[in-house]
C-alpha cells in the first residue's frame, strides 16, 4: 500500500511539473519578442544557432562518410565439358606440337604430376588438337565463351538489367585487343551510353584486387550506381610453344577462367549483398629488379613469345603478403595481438643485429578472419604462404581445393 501511494505522489508531482513547464512555454511564444529580457533572447538564440550548428554538421559528416561497396553477387566460368583436360591426356595431346622437344614434353609431364592441380581443369581443344591455332579470333573466342557466360549468369541471378550498370572494368593481363575486352562486353550486352569502361592490362594475378580498388574509387563518385568488374586470363593468347623450362611452366598450371562480380553503392542492396568491402590495401614493389622481373613477357632464343616464371616468385609473394598484413594488421586484429607485435619489433630494435636476435612475431590473423583465401597459383605458392602465416592445413585447404578443381585461373581466383 505504501509503495502505490509513492507511486500516486510521484505521478501527480510529474503532473503538476507538466501543466507548469506548458504554461510557461505558451507565455513565452504569447511574448512579442520586444517584450521579453535581453539575456534571454540572447539564449533562445544561442540554442537556435548551436540546433544549425549540429544539423549542418550532421549534413557535413552524411555527406562526405564513404559510400558502402556492396559485393551483390558474384559468377564464375563454366567452360564446355568438352574443354577438360584430364592430367594422362596433357602430355599425348601436347606431343601434337611438334615443336615441343620429347625432353620439353617429358618436363611438362612431371611438372604437372607435382602441380597439385585435378583431372577437370580446362584447356581450350584449339590447343592440344591438330591443327593448333594461337591467333586473336581463337582468343577472343575463348574471353567470350568463358566471361560471357559468366556475366549472363551474374546478371540472372541478380535480375540486374544490363543497361542499369554504370561502369565496366576489366582486367586481363595479356590479352589485350582493339576494341577493348570492355568494351566488347558493351557492344554483346548493349549496355547504355552513358557506361563508362575501363580496361587494365599487365598487372597479373592481384589485378582483379587492383579492379576492385578502381570499382570502389568509382562508387565514391556515382551515387547509386552498379559496377561490373570482369576478371580473365587468356590462355590461348599466352600458350607458350617453345622449349625453355622457365616459360613453359604456365602451360602446366593455368587453365581456362572468368569471374564477374556486381558491386554497388546502393542501401537498398544491402539487404542481398553477398558481402559488403571493410578494408582494401595493396603495397606495389615494382621498384624492386627482383620484383619487377619474377613474372616477365619476353621472346625465348628461337622468338617464340611467353611468359617467363622466376624462382625468386614465391620470395617476392612473400614479401608482399608480409608488407600488406603490416598496412592490415592495425585494421582488424584485436588489441591483443598489436600489443605483441609492437613488442616483438622493440625487441628486434634492442637486440640489433647480433645472435640474440628477437624473432619476427606472427600475429594470429585467424582472430581477425573466419575464413582466409589465398590466390591458388600453385601448390608452392600456397605452401609458401601457408608457412609464412602459420595457418593450419584446414585454414587453407580452400585455395587447394580451388587449384585441384579449377587449376590457376590467375585474377579470377581472388577479389
Amino acid at each position: 500500500l505504501g509503495v502505490l501511494c509513492h507511486q500516486s505522489e510521484l505521478l501527480e508531482h510529474q503532473q503538476e511539473l507538466h501543466a507548469v513547464a506548458s504554461d510557461a512555454l505558451q507565455l513565452l511564444l504569447q511574448t512579442p519578442l520586444s517584450e521579453l529580457p535581453f539575456k534571454l533572447v540572447l539564449q533562445d538564440a544561442a540554442l537556435v544557432l548551436l540546433g544549425l550548428a549540429l544539423l549542418c554538421w550532421y549534413i557535413y559528416k552524411r555527406a562526405s562518410a564513404p559510400r558502402p561497396v556492396y559485393l551483390v553477387d558474384f559468377a564464375m566460368a563454366h567452360p564446355p565439358d568438352t574443354w577438360r583436360m584430364p592430367k594422362e591426356r596433357f602430355v599425348p595431346t601436347n606431343s601434337l606440337n611438334t615443336r615441343f622437344n620429347p625432353e620439353s614434353l617429358d618436363f611438362l609431364g612431371k611438372m604437372l604430376e607435382r602441380s597439385g592441380l585435378g583431372d577437370d581443369t580446362y584447356v581450350p581443344p584449339w590447343l592440344v588438337n591438330e591443327p593448333i591455332y594461337m591467333d586473336i579470333a581463337h582468343a577472343r573466342l575463348e574471353f567470350e565463351i568463358t566471361c560471357f557466360g559468366a556475366i549472363q549468369e551474374l546478371l540472372n541471378k541478380t535480375g540486374i538489367q544490363p543497361r542499369q550498370i554504370g561502369c565496366v572494368i576489366v582486367n586481363s593481363s595479356l590479352f589485350n585487343p582493339t576494341p577493348s575486352l570492355s568494351a566488347c562486353i558493351m557492344n554483346h550486352f548493349k549496355m547504355a551510353s552513358k557506361t563508362i569502361n575501363y580496361n587494365l592490362g599487365g598487372m597479373g594475378c592481384s589485378a582483379s584486387l587492383v579492379a576492385i580498388d578502381l570499382a570502389k574509387q568509382v562508387l565514391q563518385t556515382l551515387p547509386h550506381t552498379y559496377v561490373l568488374v570482369v576478371s580473365h586470363e587468356n590462355i590461348t593468347n599466352n600458350w607458350y610453344p617453345g622449349n625453355d623450362r622457365s616459360m613453359l611452366l604456365p602451360n602446366c598450371i593455368f587453365r581456362c577462367n572468368g569471374a564477374a562480380m556486381l558491386l554497388s553503392n546502393k542501401t537498398t542492396e544491402a539487404r542481398r549483398a553477398k558481402y559488403e568491402l571493410a578494408h582494401l590495401v595493396r603495397v606495389n614493389l615494382a621498384g624492386q629488379d627482383r620484383a619487377y622481373r619474377c613474372v616477365y613477357q619476353l621472346e625465348d632464343e628461337n622468338g617464340e613469345l611467353g611468359v617467363r616464371l622466376s624462382k625468386d616468385l614465391t620470395s617476392v609473394a612473400a614479401s608482399a603478403l608480409q608488407k600488406n598484413m603490416v598496412n592490415l594488421g592495425p585494421l582488424v586484429l584485436p588489441f591483443t595481438e598489436k600489443f605483441l607485435f609492437a613488442v616483438n619489433l622493440i625487441q628486434k630494435k634492442l637486440s640489433g643485429n647480433g645472435k640474440g636476435k628477437a624473432q619476427t612475431y606472427t600475429p594470429d590473423f585467424s582472430l581477425a578472419f573466419d575464413h582466409i583465401c589465398i590466390h591458388s597459383g600453385g601448390r608452392a605458392v600456397i605452401d609458401g604462404m601457408q608457412q609464412h602465416l602459420k595457418l593450419s592445413d584446414a585454414a587453407i585447404e580452400p585455395s587447394r581445393a580451388g587449384l585441384y578443381r579449377w587449376g590457376n585461373v590467375s585474377s579470377a581466383s581472388v577479389w
